[in-house]
């Protein structure tokens, strides 16, 4: 009776984590979550180069990166980054400036016009 018991509990918790798994969005790709503001430059074995342009206002879906260089060709104004879970990271954008970021999910928005180019790790 207990080992049955266990066994349908077992079951049941196995089932209501893959249901709360499977109803979460998973981190995606920066290109395909958003193809209007990303594009690839160049892929290969060690570096991804995305080509990053948003206008004032724009935002960007929840999408994730591996580590990665970000270097501003132009614009100007703040950066807010929001996590998943919903942590805000606000910063200064200028053009010239290059940042280092490691690996991070966010969605994103702009006060200004960016043009920037990410270079994306891989391992």
């Amino acid at each position: 009776m207990k080992n049955s018991r266990r066994m349908i509990l077992a079951v049941v918790c196995l089932t209501f984590a893959f249901c709360v798994s499977a109803a979460m969005p998973s981190p995606q790709d920066p290109v395909k979550a958003d193809p209007a503001h990303f594009k690839v430059l160049l892929e290969n074995d060690h570096v991804r180069v995305l080509d990053f342009h948003a206008k004032a206002g724009e935002k960007t879906p929840m999408h994730s990166h591996p580590a990665y260089v970000n270097y501003t060709v132009s614009g100007s104004g703040k950066t807010t980054w929001t996590a998943p879970d919903g942590k805000t990271t606000e910063a200064d954008v200028k053009a010239g400036t290059t940042t280092w970021h490691d690996a991070e999910t966010h969605s994103s928005v702009t006060s200004g016009a960016v043009h920037a180019l990410l270079v994306e790790l891989k391992k």
